[in-house]
């Protein structure tokens, strides 16, 4: 089950960002200035290789990333980056989502369920 950060940094500017965590699986929701939700991202992890950043946000719909660490020299780290990547394993992200999901609120988990399903 995902647990939620209480304590999330926000970025500057209206609206606010939640943040949810369960083994191998981030959970981040932007909300905008009057609460409305406009967009999440799913960060996810295929066994022994790099993490995955699966972003929706309104009006633009889906983005799919690899999440390069920008630390694979130990005398040097960067930033993380999003590389654009391609096949999405729309059943497995659907399938975690709506188990890990139940301590979301149901139209949070419902709307993500929803655009995830959209996909499949």
């Amino acid at each position: 089950m995902f647990r939620e950060f209480l304590r999330v940094k926000q970025e500057s500017g209206p609206g606010r960002r939640r943040w949810f965590e369960d083994d191998g699986l981030e959970l981040i929701v932007w909300y905008d200035a009057v609460g409305e939700i406009n967009g999440f991202q799913i960060c996810y992890v295929v066994e022994f290789d790099w993490a995955r950043a699966l972003t929706w946000r309104r009006g633009q719909g889906f983005v799919h990333d690899i999440v390069d660490e920008g630390d694979e020299r130990p005398d040097k780290n960067l930033t993380p980056i999003l590389i654009p990547d391609g096949q999405v394993p729309w059943e497995r992200i659907t399938a975690e989502i709506g188990r890990r999901g139940a301590i979301l609120e149901p139209d949070l988990r419902s709307l993500i369920l929803e655009r995830l399903a959209a996909q499949t």
